[in-house]
């Protein structure tokens, strides 16, 4: 059977300390890919790394954005993802020349990987590492191992047009005293867990729902599975947030190009959705208080 719905969603190893995630996208994916004419090798990890995004994101608790990003002097220069604690998500990247099926490091080339979490309230955090491994799964579970997080391991597959990911994480266990503490087994049940998840192939997580999925790995396991939440493209983009760029640059250069070319026209890079503005729409723009951007 295959899986046809866009959602992620959460499982837990009952009484050993181990939580998972499985994301899958494909209508999302396609909405998200449509207004860019990507190379298949492009599109291929786009699609991986929006299926990490979202299985990031569902690991996190906070309101707000959060943006992988990717980007080298190699024949891709930017890959990105946005993705929103609701599970909406748009893409964006940027190569020149022929893209080779090679490994993410080489057409990145010197990469590197930020993890930038923008929440609604409080402190804008980031996480860098290289991309320096070969697949983008190793290089997200790098940067883990890097930030002193929890016991990470993430499983990714994409053919361009479909994208599925695994990811799994030790919990944190604290003992009655409120103190943390260490399962004695827990080192190898962790072994023994990521062994069985080895096995999946790149076919089998693009083409198993996540029932099929879970029985076909953990069989013998106790595994709880919580209910699928939807994954969805959504572009931020909006006249208002166009009137806000526009407001910043000055009344000035804003009358300045009216007068030489008619119009202002801004083009969103991520849904190529185009924005004009004539000599009215400037007047009111800079005629308007409070201009705000939410």
């Amino acid at each position: 059977m295959i899986f046809n719905r866009d959602s992620v969603q959460r499982f837990l190893f009952e009484n050993i300390h181990i939580r998972g995630e499985r994301a899958y996208v494909e209508n999302s994916l396609n909405e998200a890919l449509a207004a860019h004419c990507y190379p298949d090798v492009i599109r291929e990890l786009l699609g991986q790394l929006v299926a990490a995004a979202i299985l990031l994101s569902n690991t996190l608790k906070y309101s707000g954005l959060m943006t992988l990003q990717a980007k080298g002097s190699g024949a891709v220069s930017l890959l990105m993802v946005e993705c929103t604690n609701k599970n909406s998500f748009r893409v964006l990247a940027r190569w020149s020349g022929e893209c080779s099926r090679s490994g993410v490091a080489d057409l990145l080339g010197n990469g590197t990987l930020a993890i930038t979490i923008d929440p609604d309230q409080g402190q804008r955090y980031q996480g860098v590492v290289p991309m320096d491994k070969p697949t983008l799964s190793e290089c997200l579970e790098h940067y883990f191992s890097q930030s002193e997080q929890l016991p990470t391991r993430i499983w990714l597959s994409s053919d361009g047009v479909r994208a599925s990911g695994l990811l799994l994480q030790v919990l944190p266990y604290k003992n009655n005293n409120g103190e943390e503490d260490v399962l004695l087994d827990r080192d190898e049940c962790w072994i023994r867990i990521t062994a069985l998840t080895n096995t999946v192939s790149s076919l089998e997580l693009l083409e198993l729902d996540s029932e099929s999925l879970l029985r076909r790995l953990y069989n013998r396991e106790e595994v709880l599975v919580f209910d699928s939440e939807p994954v969805k493209f959504q572009c931020t983009c909006s006249r208002e947030r166009s009137d806000v760029i526009i407001k910043s640059i000055g009344r000035k250069e804003a009358d300045s190009v009216i007068r030489e070319q008619g119009r202002i026209d801004m083009d969103c890079q991520f849904c190529n959705r185009q924005y004009s503005f004539d000599a009215k729409d400037i007047m009111r723009i800079f005629n308007s208080h409070g201009l705000r951007l939410h």
